[in-house]
């Protein structure tokens, strides 16, 4: 086995609570899904957000989820100037066979211009 970092995406329509834990929520299974992952296999998560994002935790919607025993970090992007707003974005840590070619990054929502920056 080794330790894979999955990349993730996605926009979050508002700056609300509602808002930012159902997005986390969506990518968070989204990743999941992709690379049919199990929580026992997950290291930890790092999830960031633009600066113009503070109504709430992301990681709350990992805890929602259930994975209590989880490490989780949240923290801002660099606010650069002429970034994606209102991007949500995960670092999903995980234990497993698959070969770094066999990961799946999920960028949702127009973050797929992502895919070729940072």
């Amino acid at each position: 086995m080794w330790c894979r970092g999955i990349r993730g995406a996605t926009i979050v329509t508002e700056n609300t609570k509602e808002a930012i834990l159902a997005a986390s929520k969506e990518l968070l299974e989204a990743m999941v899904r992709a690379n049919e992952i199990k929580s026992d296999d997950i290291a930890c998560i790092w999830f960031t957000t633009t600066p113009d994002l503070n109504a709430a935790f992301p990681a709350a919607a990992a805890r929602d989820i259930g994975w209590s025993n989880v490490a989780l970090l949240c923290s801002h992007e660099m606010n650069v100037p002429n970034s994606l707003p209102c991007c949500l974005r995960i670092l999903m840590l995980v234990n497993t066979t698959k070969r770094s070619d066999e990961i799946v990054h999920v960028y949702l929502k127009g973050t797929e211009v992502l895919k070729e920056g940072v």
